[in-house]
């Protein structure tokens, strides 16, 4: 039969066990704020760029109102799922897959509201640098993608 400090010390052991697996499982969780204005300049995300490990989540924040944070489906690995968030809510998305993600602000798209997660190795660059934008997008896409790491 086993002593009561042996139970107390084997309950306390799979706490600890259980607590580290949760917590290994969970990922990081990224914020990024949707702005009027940031250090960039007007209509932009703050962090424009993100790099994520699968596993992670990234919280859109719409810090100021009328953003929204929409998937581009050129710029998405291939089997990861779209998103788009309504305006002036917050949306929360899980990264599952590796590759880079491209996101817009449906209302501000043109005028180069976009950022970029990447995540791992970019298996979808070559896609992710072939997709149409317009000019403003184009231009901070074309910086952004060029400071992804090589696999």
């Amino acid at each position: 039969m086993l002593t009561r400090r042996e139970i107390l010390a084997g309950a306390t052991a799979l706490t600890v066990v259980s607590g580290l697996s949760a917590r290994a499982q969970s990922g990081t969780n990224h914020k990024v704020q949707m702005l009027n204005k940031g250090k960039k300049g007007p209509m932009v995300y703050e962090p424009d760029f993100v790099r994520a490990a699968p596993g992670d989540t990234v919280t859109f924040v719409p810090t100021d109102k009328s953003h929204n944070a929409v998937s581009i489906k050129e710029m998405l690995p291939e089997g990861a799922q779209g998103f788009a968030g309504k305006l002036n809510e917050e949306i929360t998305i899980t990264i599952e897959k590796e590759g880079v993600y491209g996101v817009k602000c449906a209302p501000h798209y043109g005028m180069g509201m976009v950022m970029l997660i990447s995540v791992g190795a970019p298996v979808n660059l070559g896609g992710a640098r072939a997709a149409k934008h317009p000019p403003k997008a184009k231009k901070l896409f074309d910086e952004l993608l060029d400071a992804v790491p090589a696999a």
